[in-house]
């Protein structure tokens, strides 16, 4: 089994740097798009068949470590009582969002196992069929994220309604936050047993919070998290966009690998982390819509600050975005291979 991916969170020496992609399977691939012709995201998600099929999609024409499940980060909110869609170019639209501390009381606990037994399903499916070929990432939200999806009903660039209600109810705040927590580690729990090798927790809001806020409303509840996966065996890995300011902060939550975005080199992100944690990173998505001498070269950039330093796994700073051509993702993987390789082909 190609183990570098695993081997590189936990900081052991690997042949070559692992490389994977936030959003591999996506809008850009060709094969995704003909199935978005027939069915919905969500459609996709409900039904294991289509999931895996899409999962496995880069993984087949890619040079990817490692093969991360099709889902998206809100399904839970629909066995929570939070129905939620998809609005054309908007993104996810809850249709009752939360505005009310009454409203986080009316949240509905459930079991991950039956209630997302379809999520659970499509990572046994998956095991089966990456037949140890690359590990299988699996993931959920963290309490922040989730909370600013529950209260903002949509995506949002302020986070205002979030923030005013963060500081107006902080009680309510936290107990809507604390929920988040407790169903998430359950949840992930669940992915562990289904088979998923290592779990990444998109805080990808985080970055909209400043220091002594992302301490007192955030860090409590994602920490709650980490520690009660902790003991699972698995790989952690905690992704933020926009973290620079509060990267030593992100460290307490106890993650084995910190995701860095492409906003500060990598090498001074990892001065901040610290030696005992791995990272990963960090390369512009944009980049990969510019000629691939640009994308090269940004990436040499990369590796020649990390120089060849255990713990490294190769990156975008976010997604990969739905207009990046197949071929130039497929060029990046095969470069930061070939670039790195230790050991015969």
């Amino acid at each position: 089994m190609n183990n570098r991916f695993l081997q590189a969170c936990r900081r052991e020496p690997v042949d070559a740097t692992p490389i994977w992609f936030m959003r591999q399977a996506g809008r850009y691939m060709a094969d995704y798009r003909a199935l978005r012709q027939r069915y919905t995201l969500l459609e996709i998600c409900a039904n294991p068949e289509l999931a895996v099929a899409v999962t496995l999609q880069p993984v087949e024409v890619i040079e990817v470590d490692a093969a991360i499940l099709f889902s998206d980060l809100l399904v839970p909110f629909t066995p929570m009582g939070l129905d939620f869609d998809f609005v054309k170019g908007e993104g996810p639209s809850v249709e009752h969002p939360i505005r009310t501390p009454e409203a986080v009381e009316k949240l509905r606990r459930f079991e991950p196992r039956e209630a997302l037994g379809h999520v659970l399903e499509t990572i046994r499916i998956l095991r089966r069929e990456l037949d140890g070929r690359v590990p299988l990432i699996g993931f959920g939200g963290a309490p922040f994220t989730m909370a600013s999806y529950a209260i903002e009903g949509c995506p949002s660039t302020t986070y205002a309604r979030t923030k005013a209600f963060m500081y107006a109810q902080p009680e309510a705040w936290h107990r809507l936050c604390s929920r988040f927590a407790d169903m998430m580690a359950d949840y992930l729990t669940a992915q562990i047993e289904a088979g998923a090798q290592a779990l990444q927790i998109f805080d990808s809001w985080a970055g909209a919070l400043s220091q002594a806020d992302y301490r007192e409303f955030a860090l409590p509840h994602t920490s709650r998290i980490f520690s009660a996966l902790k003991a699972k065996g698995v790989p952690l890995i905690h992704f933020g966009v926009g973290t620079a300011a509060i990267l030593g902060d992100i460290v307490d939550n106890g993650a084995d690998v910190i995701g860095v975005d492409w906003r500060q080199p990598i090498d001074e992100a990892w001065q901040v982390i610290g030696p005992n944690r791995a990272i990963q990173g960090n390369l512009d998505p944009a980049r990969l819509l510019g000629p691939m001498d640009r994308v090269f070269s940004a990436t040499d950039d990369i590796l020649r600050r990390v120089g060849g330093r255990p713990g490294h796994i190769f990156n975008l700073g976010h997604g990969v975005l739905p207009s990046t051509p197949l071929e130039s993702v497929q060029a990046l993987a095969r470069h930061v291979h070939e670039v790195t390789r230790t050991g015969p082909s």
